[in-house]
């Protein structure tokens, strides 16, 4: 007993209770096994696409407990799976998007892996790379010029958007006018097939952030606690009125960029290995085992569940019709003139 009150005395939890830290573990379990069931699907012929966020759990995880529901506003972009789960998008939700069935929130018309959820503040997500920074940009503006506070924008990246000329132009309107808003780039040295030393000439995004004169945040992005703790300070200084935050959390990226990539042709398998060692799943979970603040047997007990809601999610949501050819055109345009090139 008295070496399981030292180990839990010890842990570094960042302010969070038992259940905020078991609530973490919760979500990079549930994010890697529906991870896991996207690409098993598609490798079954009955989605066309997915993309994996393995590698990603621990940040997605600890940048969710630090975004406030029903407050802020999340932009995400295609690898976000844990952090939409994080603010309240269900399992469900996201299989009947991989499903493209009419009870998807976007209508079974979305690209896979596009979340949106208007009522839990998930804005839909822009195919184009980076081109979803200028649309936080411009939320986080509608913010401060309706006089709103207390409430924050976090707009996430891969390390390959902050090459892109949209997300400049986020970052540099958004640091002139001091706007309520967290930029996360969580870099995992991909982009795509393109490793970070070719596309920049720097060993930190975060050190972009000068440029722009905000300040740059790095964290261990495969410690979900570590990740929380610099996310909370970004994002309680931009609903404070401190202005935006650019915040760089280091990963590994372990699949492929997507089902349609092979990473063997560009990445050496030794590597990948050497990484997986710093997996951020088992490592947590040695973390809350060794600190008391779960025991084997709750693990074990978790892992069926989120393997159980993963079925049951997949099962009603493929059972599910597609949406009808008679709602093609809703959500295309505004209104009922769905041919305005006819007036």
């Amino acid at each position: 007993m008295a070496k399981t009150v030292t180990a839990r005395a010890a842990l570094d939890r960042g302010g969070l209770t038992d259940d905020q830290l078991i609530a973490m573990l919760w979500n990079m379990l549930l994010q890697r096994q529906l991870d896991n069931r996207g690409f098993q699907l598609n490798r079954q012929g009955k989605i066309p696409f997915a993309l994996g966020s393995e590698g990603h759990e621990a940040l997605q995880a600890g940048a969710a407990m630090a975004f406030a529901r029903g407050v802020d506003i999340l932009v995400p972009y295609y690898r976000d799976l844990g952090l939409v789960l994080g603010v309240g998008i269900t399992p469900l939700d996201l299989l009947t998007n991989m499903f493209a069935r009419e009870a998807d929130l976007s209508g079974g018309r979305q690209f896979p892996n596009h979340y949106t959820a208007r009522d839990r503040g998930v804005v839909s997500i822009s195919s184009i790379i980076a081109a979803h920074c200028t649309h936080a940009a411009g939320i986080a503006y509608a913010l401060t010029y309706t006089g709103e506070s207390g409430r924050a924008v976090l707009c996430t990246t891969g390390e390959g958007s902050t090459s892109q000329g949209e997300w400049h132009e986020a970052i540099n309107f958004s640091a002139i006018h001091k706007l309520p808003i967290v930029f996360l780039v969580e870099n995992n040295g991909w982009a795509i097939s393109t490793p970070q030393s070719a596309q920049m000439a720097i060993r930190d995004v975060a050190d972009k952030a000068s440029g722009y004169g905000l300040p740059g945040m790095i964290c261990d992005g495969t410690d979900p606690v570590a990740t929380y703790r610099t996310m909370k300070v970004a994002m309680e200084r931009a609903r404070s009125g401190g202005g935006p935050t650019l915040v760089e959390a280091k990963c590994y990226r372990f699949l492929s960029h997507s089902t349609d990539d092979d990473d063997r042709v560009y990445r050496d398998r030794e590597t990948l290995a050497e990484q997986r060692a710093d997996d951020p799943l088992p490592k947590y979970e040695r973390v809350l085992l060794e600190a008391g603040i779960i025991d084997d047997a709750g693990l074990t007990a978790m892992k069926a569940d989120v393997l159980k809601q993963t079925n049951t999610a997949t099962d009603e949501a493929e059972a599910l019709p597609y949406p009808s050819v008679d709602d093609m055109t809703t959500h295309v345009y505004a209104g009922a003139a769905y041919e305005p090139w006819l007036e």
